[in-house]
């Protein structure tokens, strides 16, 4: 009953081709396997199952192929089957898949660990510690802030994503799909309002006061452990936090001993333009979640951080049987490879500029479109009723669904769901990102 792989990676021809209406017959057929064998909590997006993918596409068991502008939610920046990757995995797996680095340690493990104290930000001495998964990364930073500090209290912010688990659903703000039923969460989690300029009319500064101002009368500084916040909000909507907001937060923690975490897990890895998105205002956090685009579609995820703070847990009190496989760390190194020696940092701009004209263009002849918004390649757009905030959620599920037709992979998300995502592999190329938004332009004519 399983489908045999094709060759995947970026030599596969980079077109978009519909053999079948989309999902097609045999993409069906798997379908019913899924809904016989899988749970129905584990939802899909758009039902086609793939045999191959590389540079911008992917194709699936019908031979259909979909240019890519979700990249497995942000995770395969530098494509799949990026060559760098495949031949540091096949080595790995020649050698060894698995010893346990709490057990017997493996070099792997270390290089990778070597390579986030290089290109995260800051000068200071940083270690790390690496797990599956970025829920596991935030959970972690949040164990070791407590330890560090001696203090109990975690502050995050509205329309934040962390993760899963159950103290990450406490710091996550959506309640559907992520929260609904699966409480009692985690205690001693504050949420405050972050700088979403768009709805709140504030520059950075006056949004940090206000958030700082909540943070002051609900917590107190002298219970804080620690601020989480993604430098650019994933989930919630690509929100990107006024110029001086980031600044005054990191100014504030700083003064008041609370430590600053920045959740980097989808705007990390040249994502944003940078190599991290804290880079761009130069701000430098006390410890760096990441995961997604670190390991070129392996799961693999990190803490990063100052170094005193991270060997102030007890040996022992960091791991997890799989957290820095060695397969996956020697993907990592992989896929850090292929974004220094293609800076696709640089290439990650070169995107935001294709794709902010293109946005732009759509704007422009679609009142929906309230805001185009992001950096690099994480692009958006919140689509709202015209002349107003209200969100349109059932405009962006039905274009999405137009593209998905007609074979462009795109994402929806913002906590009314009314917000276009746009996260193609660092990889892609100028003619299909063009076509991509030839698409999306249709999409946004044939839903009106």
């Amino acid at each position: 009953m399983n489908s045999t792989p094709s060759a995947g990676g970026p030599s596969l021809p980079q077109v978009r081709r519909l053999v079948t209406e989309i999902p097609g017959p045999l993409s069906l057929k798997h379908l019913e396997r899924k809904k016989s064998f899988v749970a129905d909590g584990v939802g899909t997006a758009l039902p086609v199952f793939v045999t191959a993918a590389g540079g911008g596409v992917l194709v699936d068991v019908d031979g259909n192929s979909l240019i890519d502008l979700g990249s497995g939610i942000a995770v395969t920046s530098v494509g799949n089957a990026a060559p760098a990757v495949v031949r540091n995995v096949h080595a790995q797996v020649d050698a060894f898949t698995h010893t346990c680095f709490m057990v017997t340690p493996y070099e792997g493990y270390v290089d990778v660990c070597e390579a986030l104290a290089r290109l995260t930000p800051g000068e200071h001495a940083k270690k790390s510690a690496l797990f599956n998964s970025g829920a596991e990364a935030v959970e972690n930073a949040v164990k070791i802030a407590r330890v560090a500090t001696g203090k109990d209290a975690v502050v995050v912010f509205d329309h934040a994503y962390h993760g899963r688990t159950n103290l990450t659903m406490a710091m996550t703000a959506k309640n559907m799909p992520y929260k609904h039923g699966f409480g009692p969460f985690a205690g001693e989690v504050y949420r405050a309002p972050v700088s979403y300029p768009m709805r709140d009319g504030l520059s950075g500064p006056e949004a940090a006061a206000r958030a700082i101002d909540v943070i002051d009368k609900q917590v107190g500084a002298t219970n804080l452990a620690c601020v989480v916040i993604e430098p650019v909000l994933g989930e919630g909507g690509f929100v990107v936090p006024a110029p001086g907001f980031l600044p005054a937060l990191r100014e504030w923690c700083t003064a008041h001993d609370v430590l600053l975490v920045a959740d980097e897990i989808q705007s990390g890895f040249c994502r944003t333009g940078d190599w991290f998105a804290c880079d761009d205002e130069g701000v430098v956090p006390d410890l760096v979640t990441s995961a997604k685009g670190i390991a070129g579609g392996l799961p693999l995820a990190a803490v990063t951080g100052r170094a005193e703070l991270m060997d102030a847990v007890h040996a022992g009190g960091l791991g997890g049987t799989y957290g820095g496989n060695p397969i996956a760390c020697a993907a990592a190194l992989g896929a850090i490879e292929e974004m220094e020696r293609g800076d696709l940092a640089t290439r990650a701009r070169e995107i935001e500029a294709l794709v902010r004209r293109r946005l732009e263009a759509l704007a422009a002849d679609h009142p929906v479109v309230a805001e185009v918004r992001g950096r690099g390649a994480m692009m958006a757009i919140e689509l709202c009723e015209p002349g107003t905030t209200t969100p349109d959620a059932a405009r962006a599920a039905a274009a999405s669904a137009y593209c998905h037709a007609h074979g462009v992979v795109t994402l929806t998300c913002g906590t009314w769901g009314n917000v276009f995502r746009f996260l193609p592999p660092l990889t892609i190329s100028d003619e299909l990102l063009e076509e991509a938004f030839d698409v999306v332009a249709e999409a946004f004519a044939a839903t009106a």
